[in-house]
């Protein structure tokens, strides 16, 4: 056999890959919900469970979570708009945004990621989170729900962490809201992965 050809594994069947493949590419970011109807907690928590088998270096567990319905989602709109205010952001339109944003889906779930003992470890706790919500994600198209997963107002403010139970040196990397789809969005074009391969 010439040294120089490279082996090339086979396999029998791609089924498990082609149904990830094809999950994958059925998640859409959307904010077309029904409001207001209710997501069983018990499937709620399944999706958080998920976000923790996502890598983590070193086993720190850094994963947070805070669910917010009914009224919480008011209660927590005006305490990112008070970091907000905190903060030096006085814009009255951004503010309001921020007051009525979280009651556009029946959950809003407030990942964040636990301080590690170093940078670098704190840096990895958030990378770990973020694998994380992207989990959650998948999940939730599994399940039949709609998901978005934005930005924090303020990532470390001490009135939003407070309504969310969450600990003070946390950092709040996102929020996914949940709802049962109401309409069907766009599906974006999607660039081809730039991909070097060296030998």
């Amino acid at each position: 056999m010439n040294a120089d050809v490279t082996r090339v594994e086979t396999y029998e069947s791609l089924d498990a890959l082609d149904a990830l493949e094809a999950l994958i590419e059925r998640r859409r970011t959307s904010l077309l919900v029904h409001p207001d109807r209710a997501i069983d907690p018990g499937l709620v928590d399944r999706l958080c469970a998920l976000a923790m088998w996502a890598p983590n270096h070193k086993r720190t567990w850094p994963w947070r979570f805070a669910v917010v319905t009914g009224g919480a989602r008011a209660t927590l709109g005006e305490a990112f708009a008070n970091d907000q205010l905190a903060a030096g952001i006085t814009d009255a339109a951004k503010l309001a945004k921020t007051r009525g944003k979280f009651r556009r889906a029946p959950v809003v779930v407030v990942v964040a990621a636990a301080p590690g003992d170093t940078d670098e470890c704190t840096g990895e706790n958030r990378d770990a989170v973020s694998a994380g919500i992207q989990n959650m994600l998948l999940g939730a198209t599994a399940a039949g729900l709609a998901s978005f997963w934005s930005s924090p107002p303020v990532r470390h403010g001490s009135r939003a962490l407070a309504a969310c139970a969450l600990p003070p040196d946390a950092t709040i990397v996102g929020l996914v809201y949940l709802g049962w789809p109401a309409g069907e969005v766009k599906v974006p074009a999607r660039p081809q992965p730039a991909i070097l391969r060296t030998r």
